[in-house]
């Protein structure tokens, strides 16, 4: 109930803001805007591309969607530094390694282009504010679904460690994690943004017996979710539990056939979406002092975060996903 509660008051706020940022007719088709993804190969980050490419055709204005095609900091770093020297009306990016990027971010606004972080912050820079998930709150919810399904056992961990957001969801799954003492996290597997690395340590952990016996695989991004769970499938071992991230396809039907139990769906077309809206009400209605640190401000115009929200996705409510999936795919080739 309290998970719900916590959604519906996220909802209310972005609705609130889809108000305070409606469209205006005194749009500049000179107007570019950058989101840079991650990884640009996942479906993930496609989705996340459709929702700010469909807030940019409202407006009037050319979006462009760039970033590496697997997990790379140092590509992401790149794309942001040819974005900036572009000299876009806005930036929208997710922060893959913050201690890679913060300069560069930095540099983009003092030079007056506005830079709102999405799925993975990056607080300690100039970005004017972060809309995504409440990633520690999304940890805490695959935690406590966890624990509805195992009592004891050992637990391996899917991740990217120093990544923002993932390190959030696994503090978050740890504070939940801790309060059932039978349940133990024995592994915790840097997959490098690889599903091949992934599938692999999968393969490899779920052959362990004993003491060593893994019972439950928790993956917190999504990359890992279809690897593992093509691993206990080959291994025929339907007693462990798995709990993914996102809502890619893949991952859908691996719930449907009851490899994956549940998963926890992010929002990335509303990020993107909502995060090129906002771009463009900066860029309509600029502070006066861009650089400002407005987190300590408190007459601030910008909020510090914007929840998008969170849900969990299991055997009860897949196929809605599912159906919504395809009618979003038809509604792309139109």
């Amino acid at each position: 109930m309290k998970t719900t509660r916590q959604i519906a008051l996220a909802t209310f706020g972005v609705v609130a803001l889809a108000f305070m940022f409606g469209c205006s007719s005194d749009t500049s088709k000179q107007d570019v805007y950058y989101m840079i993804a991650a990884n640009v190969q996942l479906p993930y980050w496609q989705t996340a591309a459709n929702g700010f490419k469909k807030a940019a055709a409202q407006y009037k204005v050319t979006a462009n969607v760039v970033g590496p095609s697997s997990y790379d900091p140092v590509g992401e770093l790149d794309a942001l530094q040819k974005a900036i020297i572009a000299k876009p009306a806005g930036i929208l990016i997710s922060v893959a390694d913050a201690s890679v990027l913060e300069r560069e971010i930095n540099r983009a606004v003092q030079n007056g282009i506005p830079v709102i972080t999405m799925d993975s912050d990056a607080a300690i820079t100039r970005r004017l504010f972060f809309i995504g998930t409440n990633n520690a709150d999304a940890g805490r919810l695959g935690g406590s679904r966890l624990i509805e399904k195992l009592s004891k056992g050992n637990v391996a961990i899917f991740t990217i460690p120093g990544q923002p957001n993932l390190e959030d969801r696994l503090r978050g799954l740890k504070e939940v994690l801790n309060t059932q003492p039978g349940l133990k996290i024995t592994d915790i597997v840097d997959i490098k943004g690889d599903a091949a690395t992934a599938f692999d340590k999968a393969q490899q952990l779920v052959a362990e017996t004993g003491g060593r016996k893994i019972d439950a695989f928790v993956c917190l991004e999504a990359v890992s979710g279809k690897p593992v769970a093509d691993a206990i499938k080959r291994a025929n071992a339907h007693d462990r539990e798995v709990i993914a991230w996102d809502a890619d396809p893949a991952t859908l039907d691996a719930i449907k056939d009851r490899t994956i139990d549940a998963t926890i769906a992010q929002k990335p077309y509303t990020m993107g979406y909502f995060g090129l809206r906002m771009l463009w009400n900066v860029v309509h209605n600029p502070p006066e002092q861009l650089s400002k640190d407005f987190r300590g401000d408190f007459y601030s115009p910008f909020p510090v975060f914007v929840d998008t929200g969170t849900t969990l996705v299991d055997g009860s409510n897949v196929d809605l996903y599912l159906s919504a999936t395809a009618a979003a795919g038809n509604q792309g080739n139109k």
